[in-house]
Order: C-alpha cells, then structure tokens, then sequence
C-alpha cells in the first residue's frame, strides 16, 4: 500500500512541476454559471446531506478562534460560511469565496439580514481564488476540491494566500469503487489517496485527518 502511494506521489510531482493548461474536468461547473440561489439552498442545505447534518461538528473540529482570517473556497451558498463568521466573530473575518456571481449575491443578502459585516464575499476564477497573498489563516473547502478544473494551479493560489502556519481544509467525497455510489463515481475525479498526493506536491503538509464522515473525508494542511 505504502509503495503505492508513494508511486501516486512521485507521478503526481511530475505533473505539478509542469504548467497545467488543460481542465482535468471540463464543464464540470457549468452548472453554476446561471444558478438559482434557492434552489441551489435547498439541495446544499438540507437534510440528507452528511456535511450539511454533520456542519457542528466538523466546525467545532477546526479549533476556530475568535478573530481569524478564513476563506470558504467554493462557498456555494454559504452552508459554512455562516456558521464560519459566527465563529471568528466581530473581530474576524470570513471571505466567501465562489465563481458564481449568484450565490455571492445571495450570501451578501442573507449576510446584510443575519447583520454578519465580518462575511464578505469574492469572485473566483477557474485558475486561481484571487485571495490576497498571506491574508488567511485558513482555507476552508467542502467537497469543493472535485470542482477544481485546474487544481495545480488552484493550489498554488491558495498556498500563496494563506500565512505561514495556516492551514488547508479539504472535505470531499470519498471515491472507491464498489462501495461509493454511482454518482460520485461518475461526477468526482479523484479518490483520497490522489487529492493527498495533489496537495502535498503543492507543497503543504497533511497534519491530521478526522474520521467522523462516513460519506466524505476530512483532512487538514498546513503551509509550512
């Protein structure tokens, strides 16, 4: 097993240390591009999905305190960002981070009404979050990372954003065959030991990994 993630590892490198101009999943957000806030609400925030139902949870596994600087990168409709701006409080701040111009509009609305100033919001590109280089303490992404239509190149914006010592969340779906459902063998690209493999030869360092999902897997990173 281990000389197999290992051989992951080393081919993964070699790709990193080249440019990457080809989408490892062409289309796969073309489905956001004219989205419909509430319905997308209704199908991110519901019932029946494990990160939805499990949201406490894994926000109270982060270990946030008040006054951080974190980015929820594919922030969607903000399931997690909300619950991100109450934590870090008055003195923190939240950047909702999403290519969707939609649900930017929706989070800023619902953010006006829930009086959160501490939540802004930011238009993302396919190559790069546009975040500000060591402005966060942590990127936060659930099952966001399967969305990455250039993750090379995503990684190293997001690397770039955080400060020394902050740290990387990637929630997404576990992916393996026979056990994951049709859909998320169809609709996500990589399975676990891939994204490990991707975000190390990025240069950051797995630091812990949370075992509570059953649907998903939670790791986190730091940038050394």
């Amino acid at each position: 097993m281990k000389s197999c993630l290992v051989i992951v590892v080393l081919m993964v490198s070699a790709v990193f240390a080249g440019a990457q101009d080809v989408s490892v999943r062409p289309g796969i957000n073309q489905a956001y591009e004219a989205a419909d806030y509430r319905r997308w609400q209704g199908m991110f925030e519901t019932a029946g999905r494990e990160v939805f139902e499990q949201h406490e949870a894994i926000i109270a596994a982060l270990d946030i305190r008040p006054g951080m600087a974190i980015a929820d990168v594919g922030a969607g409709t903000g399931a997690f960002s909300f619950p991100l701006a109450r934590k870090v409080g008055s003195s923190g701040k939240v950047i909702a981070q999403d290519i969707s111009p939609a649900f930017l509009r929706g989070i800023e609305a619902r953010a006006r009404l829930e009086n959160l100033p501490q939540l802004i919001t930011l238009l993302g590109a396919e190559k790069e979050a546009r975040l500000a280089p060591n402005s966060v303490d942590m990127v936060f992404t659930c099952d966001t990372y399967h969305h990455f239509e250039y993750p090379q190149a995503m990684l190293a914006s997001l690397h770039q954003a955080l400060r020394p010592g902050g740290r990387l969340i990637v929630i997404d779906y576990e992916r393996i065959p026979g056990r994951s459902s049709p859909w998320v063998l169809g609709h996500v690209r990589a399975g676990r030991e891939t994204v490990v493999a991707e975000i190390e030869a990025a240069g950051f360092k797995q630091i812990r990994s949370h075992q509570f999902l059953r649907e998903n897997f939670f790791i986190e990173f730091m940038r050394p």
